[in-house]
């Protein structure tokens, strides 16, 4: 199998691994990162989310808990990826989750994650 694709598949488990670790799920971000959750709340750069997390898992949201599951790759060039995946909410919800890729000194990492809600 290709390297980068198991490099990503890996990324995609450890943003699901890592989910109530903030350090840890922070660590796969780029420092200029843009999220956009669930919600639909817009986070710039590594530290915000940083901030945002710690905070969330000091309520009630710690207890909502996510499965990831890819779909698949697209490689935009050797060094950038989109990763398709599906997003389990442990209370039902779905969500479109993609993430942008980006290949970092060979790591590969997270420079966009948006998050839209699958309505059924």
């Amino acid at each position: 199998m290709n390297p980068d694709v198991e490099a990503i598949e890996q990324v995609v488990r450890d943003a699901e691994d890592l989910q109530s670790d903030v350090d840890g799920f922070t660590g796969l971000l780029t420092d200029e990162v843009s999220l956009v959750n669930f919600a639909g709340i817009r986070l710039r750069g590594r530290d915000q989310v940083e901030k945002a997390m710690a905070t969330a898992l000091r309520t009630p949201l710690k207890d909502v808990l996510t499965t990831n599951e890819l779909l698949d790759i697209t490689f935009l060039r050797p060094d950038v990826a989109l990763a398709h995946v599906i997003k389990h909410v442990n209370d039902g919800r779905t969500g479109a989750l993609t993430f942008a890729l980006v290949k970092d000194d060979g790591t590969w990492r997270i420079a966009l994650a948006q998050t839209t809600p699958v309505v059924t």
